[in-house]
């Protein structure tokens, strides 16, 4: 196995991107290879490349928005910088130019970073054509280099296209790497929040965009619990902060989502509670059978994903999956004019506190729950690794009611047996009792019914406000219960 490179010192986490990257780069088979890296903007994608070319000695080109005669321009210039041409370097045409940046790496394994290849593409879209050709099965141009290309970009949608169907980068990548936000108890250490509930707070808004904390508050965190409501009034809601603006620029980055008002509309109908297709295009005023291409070109490009009802597949949810853009539009949008003018951050966000509670930290808090029991809950606490781990909806037939469940954990065994290995009850600010429980118990009797293999499952319990004596007791008598605290959520199994 090759060798792993150094990965730098500055560099926050990131050990299994940096040794995806590394094996791939390191690889001394004969002929030059390609990969993909993509992921939204702020990630640290381009960090990470660049890092990974001054470590191994590569070449790293960032494009830019411009004609294709100006990046053609602009590339021989670079080139011939890293190779120290005593002679301008000039490009007439893109086939030259990469089998140009195939050559480099005539005398070992060589990474050469195209980084914002979408803007590439923008100019000349034949440009995904180009480099299939250039790596055909018996090009002496790939079979006599070991260059380690690396198309890098953040149009989500776009860099998902180019390996997928009849692409014709089809077959030709022996890499396709996304660089994710962190996970949540990945965030809490970078963010150094030490306290549970100032971390749960903090991903509610950021997330785990290491951006977020460098480039935009210049590491300006809160010092603790009590300085998160300043730090909020100071930093996102600003009108002088990056952070201010950042859920509108996301949305206007992505060249895929062209009618934005309608895409605004969805996405605040999302974060104000209404989750369901029907409910989305009443909030929105639109007929349900209009938003099939809307939803699905905001899943295509990663701002929402699609959640299956655990109990009726058919039927499915959506959730935002960048917290900042939940923020936005459940708390700045319906405020925006209010937060245009300086110094009434503080009262606007007063006024929101409890909005904030009710629509971003409590669903918020029930993804987190999700993410544990997926992820870090031990497997000889639920028995098996679950399959999957979504909400779900139980109907009561006696009271002709439904029941909202959290969490339902699910082992599924071929086609027929599903195994729920747990039910779980999410309350941020609810301090937990009997109650719960025979709740999430009446709910494990109709899953049962509905032909799942209960009899093992686990009943859990997630609180950021802590557990009543009397539950407390019972989940000490009794094998079934788990009581998931903040610390368990953050550092326990």
């Amino acid at each position: 196995m090759p060798e792993e490179l150094a990965r730098p010192a500055d560099m926050f986490d990131r050990e299994y991107e940096w040794s995806a990257l590394s094996r791939y780069v390191a690889d001394t088979g004969a002929g030059a290879t390609l990969g993909v890296v993509s992921g939204r903007r702020r990630q640290g994608k381009s960090f990470l490349l660049e890092s990974l070319c001054e470590a191994a000695g590569g070449f790293y080109f960032a494009a830019t928005e411009a004609t294709e005669r100006e990046s053609l321009r602009r590339l021989g210039e670079e080139v011939g910088a890293f190779l120290r041409s005593p002679h301008p370097i000039t490009y007439p045409d893109w086939e030259t130019a990469i089998d140009s940046l195939l050559s480099l790496g005539s005398e070992g394994p060589t990474p050469v970073v195209i980084d914002e290849f979408p803007y590439l593409c923008r100019a000349t879209p034949a440009l995904p054509s180009i480099v299939q050709r250039a790596f055909g099965p018996r090009r002496s141009a790939r079979h006599e280099s070991r260059t380690r290309l690396l198309l890098c970009g953040s149009a989500v949608s776009f860099m998902g296209s180019l390996l997928a169907g009849s692409a014709p980068l089809r077959g030709r990548a022996s890499l396709d790497l996304t660089v994710a936000p962190f996970d949540y108890r990945t965030a809490a250490r970078f963010w150094g929040a030490d306290d549970e509930r100032l971390a749960v707070q903090l991903h509610a808004v950021v997330g785990g965009t290491p951006a977020y904390r460098r480039e935009f508050v210049r590491d300006d965190a809160p010092t603790g619990i009590a300085d998160f409501d300043s730090w909020l009034t100071r930093t996102v809601l600003d009108p002088a902060s990056p952070l201010f603006k950042e859920a509108r620029y996301l949305l206007a980055e992505e060249p895929d989502l062209r009618d934005r008002a309608l895409y605004y509309s969805v996405l605040a109908a999302i974060a104000e509670g209404n989750t369901t297709r029907g409910r989305i295009a009443s909030y929105i005023g639109r007929a349900a059978d209009t938003l099939s291409h809307p939803l699905t070109m905001l899943e295509d490009v990663g701002f929402i994903v699609r959640v299956p009802d655990a109990f009726h597949p058919a039927r499915t949810t959506f959730r935002i999956a960048e917290p900042v853009v939940t923020f936005y539009h459940a708390i700045m949008r319906p405020e925006w004019g209010r937060l245009e003018r300086p110094g009434a951050a503080a009262t606007v966000w007063a006024d929101n506190r409890s909005r904030f509670r009710s629509l971003v930290l409590g669903p918020h808090f029930e993804h987190l729950a999700r993410s544990w029991v997926s992820h870090h809950c031990a497997a000889t606490t639920l028995g098996a690794r679950p399959t999957w781990v979504r909400p779900g909806v139980l109907n009561e037939p006696k009271t002709r009611s439904s029941m909202e469940i959290d969490v339902v954990a699910v082992r599924a065994d071929g086609e027929q047996r599903k195994r729920l290995l747990a039910l779980g009850e999410a309350k941020w600010g609810t301090e937990l009792e009997l109650g719960h429980l025979d709740r999430l118990t009446t709910a494990l009797e109709l899953a049962a019914a509905r032909g799942f293999d209960a009899a093992q499952a686990r009943l859990m319990l997630f609180s950021g406000a802590g557990f009543t004596a009397p539950l407390i007791e019972r989940a000490t008598a009794d094998d079934r219960v788990e009581l998931i605290d903040l610390t368990r959520l953050y550092s326990g199994v």
